[in-house]
């Protein structure tokens, strides 16, 4: 299998006596780290990986035939019945977006396909083509059906998106297959190390906690302080590893879709991580918070003490990283250097 990449986030191996099962799905590297001495483990994180791989066959827009990229070729004809579960995932994901003032919003597709981040080239698009795009962005031309469980859209061209939110939906239902099992289980599960969920303490420490490297954005090999996770997920946003330069400017792929345009990167955080109840939100959020910045995150937050945010920036490599927190404890986080 190929090498893990290297990003923001990575689980710290300790001392604990683990079996890592790995596979690559949704893009990127999906791993499932249980206590070497449970039974079945190998079968167990064989299953866990299995589920997350058929959730990347439903959720994908890069197949045609997935439940997703259908329902976004047709739900402009009228309602269209939707997965139980996956239906579940876009009326959380409509929450998030309305939460956030539309800074996250599942129906950015037709932005991403407009910049090249979706199927590339990489561009900026010129205005007209942004235009059109904008028109057809917007949780508010989704028509979702509780009783039903259908979607409809109200224009054609409008495209629901879920990779801001679909790695971390994915370790959920991982961590559920886990949970599930005869015997009581902790595990470490991670798709390309910026999303995770912590279940439990690690083996042969109970009530720790996982231990998780804190990235410098800028030069990921230096971590800059460790995270603390028990029963709870973790997302990473940055747009160090996906971007592209025009005209002197860095673009980003993390696009918002109330402009229809990356935020400029010099203005903001380098990465933004977020601790929250499930992997999902966690994902979620750390998109949203990227582009509310930290003043613009507060006010979410001050009602969710269940959530909490780091927000990592580093003008350029001779400047110290620095970490800005929200809702964040000692228990959540130790700085390793100065500048974390």
């Amino acid at each position: 299998m190929p090498a893990a990449p290297t990003s923001p986030t990575a689980p710290l191996n300790g001392s604990y006596s683990l079996i890592n099962a790995s596979r690559p799905l949704m893009g990127s590297y999906f791993e499932v780290r249980l206590g070497a001495k449970v039974p079945g483990a190998v079968e167990l994180a064989t299953r866990a990986l299995d589920v997350v791989e058929a959730l990347e066959a439903q959720l994908t827009v890069y197949n045609d035939e997935s439940e997703v990229a259908r329902l976004n070729a047709s739900a402009h004809l009228g309602p269209v019945e939707v997965e139980p579960g996956l239906f579940s995932l876009l009326e959380q994901a409509l929450a998030i977006g309305r939460g956030t003032g539309g800074a996250y919003d599942v129906a950015a597709g037709a932005l991403s396909l407009a910049w090249g981040f979706t199927r590339g080239p990489k561009r900026v698009p010129d205005a007209a083509t942004l235009a059109d795009a904008i028109a057809r962005t917007g949780s508010g031309h989704i028509r979702p059906d509780p009783v039903r469980k259908t979607v409809a859209f109200d224009r054609p061209g409008v495209i629901i998106n879920l990779g801001s939110i679909g790695k971390g939906y994915a370790i959920d239902r991982a961590v559920d297959v886990i949970r599930g099992h005869w015997w009581p289980t902790t595990a470490l599960v991670h798709g390309g190390r910026s999303s995770l969920y912590a279940l439990g303490s690690p083996p042969d420490d109970f009530g720790g906690r996982w231990q998780i490297a804190l990235r410098d954005p800028i030069l990921p090999d230096q971590p800059i302080g460790t995270i603390h996770l028990r029963n709870r997920g973790m997302g990473t946003s940055g747009t160090s590893y996906q971007r592209f330069e025009s005209g002197w400017r860095v673009y980003g792929h993390i696009l918002d879709p109330r402009t229809g345009e990356p935020p400029i990167e010099s203005k903001g955080a380098s990465s933004v991580t977020v601790l929250a109840p499930s992997a999902a939100e966690a994902d979620a959020l750390s998109t949203a918070f990227f582009l509310l910045g930290l003043d613009g995150s507060r006010e979410y937050l001050a009602g969710r003490p269940d959530v909490a945010a780091l927000f990592v920036s580093r003008a350029d490599l001779d400047s110290p990283s620095r970490v800005e927190s929200i809702n964040l404890t000692d228990a959540d986080y130790t700085p390793r250097f100065d500048g974390g």
